[in-house]
């Protein structure tokens, strides 16, 4: 996965960053955690802007999360209710387990939406619930915008500082998220075979 994300951003500059800002966001398997660092790492190496760059990630991520908020939009809580209730298993998901994060989402919105963009594997997902309560658009940009550029000039940096050494954490980076990769999976089919 590491040498097809810095082919893509090594060939397609900042269009390549955006894209896959954008695309991890959709499909989260593709991790920020990579590709951010990488970029900071290009930029050390003259090969970007760090300025442009923390930029460009931040705005590909706040719209890939804004189409997952239009998706718990257009799906509203009943209808996902209805399917919990039809067809939730199949996915892990019990109708109290809405009711649980509708509350929870009810209690800390904003906050919820800007902290939420700084966890690995709640980033993408924060959206839905935002999208679900009907929370009003501009704050959740906002407020996505916000948690993403938080995060993206953390990992940006680490990436620039890292430098010449980064080829080398690359090496145990790629395998690690592979398994990662492998190890949600697992759980998935595990979490539908139980129930």
């Amino acid at each position: 996965m590491f040498d097809w994300i810095l082919s893509v951003m090594q060939s397609a500059g900042y269009a390549g960053l955006f894209f896959l800002m954008l695309l991890e966001n959709v499909f989260p398997p593709i991790p920020s955690e990579i590709v951010i660092p990488l970029a900071g790492f290009l930029s050390a190496t003259g090969e970007m802007n760090a300025v442009i760059g923390v930029v460009v990630a931040s705005v590909g991520a706040t719209l890939g999360a804004t189409l997952w908020y239009y998706v718990g939009l257009w799906i509203g809580a009943a209808r996902l209710r209805r399917f919990a209730e039809r067809r939730g298993k199949w996915i892990g998901l019990r109708p109290d387990d809405l009711d649980k994060a509708n509350g929870w989402f009810q209690r800390h919105g904003a906050k919820a939406v800007f902290f939420g963009r700084m966890i690995p594997g709640i980033r993408t997902f924060i959206s839905i619930p935002a999208g679900l309560a009907k929370m009003r658009v501009l704050p959740f940009v906002f407020w996505t915008f916000l948690g993403s550029l938080l995060w993206t000039v953390l990992l940006f940096g680490m990436g620039y500082v890292l430098e010449a050494n980064y080829t080398r954490v690359a090496t145990w980076i790629d395998p690690v998220s592979t398994y990662v990769f492998l190890g949600l999976a697992l759980a998935y089919a595990y979490n539908v075979l139980r129930r």
